[in-house]
């Protein structure tokens, strides 16, 4: 494959030297992280998608789950300190963080919002993220998750 350019979540990843790997497929449109994960023979349940959000205050959040599971808006809600919260429009979602749906990741957005990421990812040595663009992977442990978007693990699923 020939070489891919650098996205914000690898150059940040690299920066903070915080052990990843890459994985580049073949994918021009949208696709959700189970169908990504059973098209390249991956564990869905180890695939994590991004989720953002908007509190009543009109903070934003992301939220980095599972994606098989569904988010419990309340239990999201309460770890960000909101009274409630809602997703963001898919057609706000690239001017707010600068990712497409599909390539949203945590890890290098436009800003520094609040990223929260589910606990389950705690049961595994590697999880895998986005890489920040249609058809890029980042494989990497909860920890160093966490390092790369100053995030918190919060009880996020139904």
């Amino acid at each position: 494959m020939s070489k891919q350019q650098k996205t914000n979540a690898m150059r940040i990843l690299e920066q903070k030297a915080l052990p990843h790997r890459l994985n580049f497929y073949d994918c021009d449109e949208f696709t959700d992280a189970v169908q990504i994960a059973e098209m390249l023979g991956q564990d869905p349940e180890q695939t994590f998608k991004t989720l953002m959000c908007v509190g009543k205050s009109g903070a934003y959040y992301a939220f980095v789950m599972q994606g098989t599971a569904e988010m419990d808006l309340k239990k999201a809600a309460a770890a960000a300190g909101e009274k409630s919260i809602h997703l963001l429009p898919v057609k706000e979602i690239q001017a707010v963080i600068g990712y497409i749906r599909g390539g949203c990741t945590a890890i290098g957005m436009k800003k520094d919002y609040p990223v929260f990421l589910d606990e389950t990812a705690e049961l595994y040595d590697e999880i895998i993220v986005s890489g920040g663009r249609l058809g890029t992977q980042i494989f990497l442990s909860p920890d160093a998750f966490l390092a790369a978007t100053n995030g918190k693990t919060a009880d996020l699923q139904e």
